[in-house]
């Protein structure tokens, strides 16, 4: 599990204007820090991966670098996902994509729901890297639901779970849940409480109507 928010760094003053109610009134703001913290995953999630050396012809000469061997698969869950997905994307750029359509569907009150999937596309995932990115992890049955219908695609060799906040109960349910999978914590940080409707807290309220404006259920 990695905690990016555990160490003083820039990625912190993204969090705390993700989580500002004032700053939230601007969308586009919104949007463009949680693009920003999936560059910074990207980029700390990029020194795990797989690289092999090549040979790069200068206008003076050769050089030798360290380059990926191969491009992670990018998935994410609409909507609240896309501007972290594009994050990643903008560093894994040569990256194949994988998209999940995937909503809490509530029962008699709003304290009872289940994870339904309505749409879900991706390429061949056997032996490959994925990264599955969502800004909430909260009870962590998004998460689960998601990575158990992927199978279908195959099985990947790992996957990088990325949110940008986590409840603690969820992180524990994500555990329960994937023991046959591979997989690491990428979190930006980790709130302990959940509501009774299942919201993380303090958290920073629904990213996808901040990013995208509200919906009808």
């Amino acid at each position: 599990m990695h905690i990016l928010g555990e160490n003083n760094s820039i990625f912190n003053q993204f969090i705390a204007e993700i989580r500002d109610e004032k700053i939230q009134k601007d969308p586009l703001r919104f949007r463009r820090n949680l693009e920003r913290t999936g560059e910074i995953f990207a980029y700390e999630i990029s020194k795990t991966l797989d690289y092999e050396t090549k040979k790069t012809i200068t206008p003076l000469g050769e050089v030798e670098i360290p380059v990926l061997t191969k491009m992670p698969v990018l998935a994410t869950i609409l909507r609240a996902g896309l501007p972290l997905h594009q994050g990643l994307l903008n560093y894994f750029d040569r990256a194949e994509n994988s998209f999940i359509s995937a909503y809490r569907k509530h029962g008699k009150n709003e304290q009872e729901f289940s994870i339904k999937l309505e749409y879900m596309s991706g390429p061949d995932l056997n032996g490959k890297t994925v990264i599955l990115s969502d800004p909430m992890l909260a009870t962590g049955a998004s998460i689960i639901t998601v990575i158990k219908a992927l199978r279908q695609f195959g099985k990947p060799k790992h996957i990088h779970i990325v949110s940008l906040i986590a409840s603690s109960e969820g992180i524990i349910n994500v555990k329960k849940g994937l023991k046959q999978d591979n997989f690491t914590f990428w979190l930006g940080a980790i709130d302990d409480e959940l509501t009774a409707t299942s919201y993380i807290v303090p958290g920073l309220g629904d990213a996808g109507d901040l990013a995208y404006g509200s919906k009808q259920n």
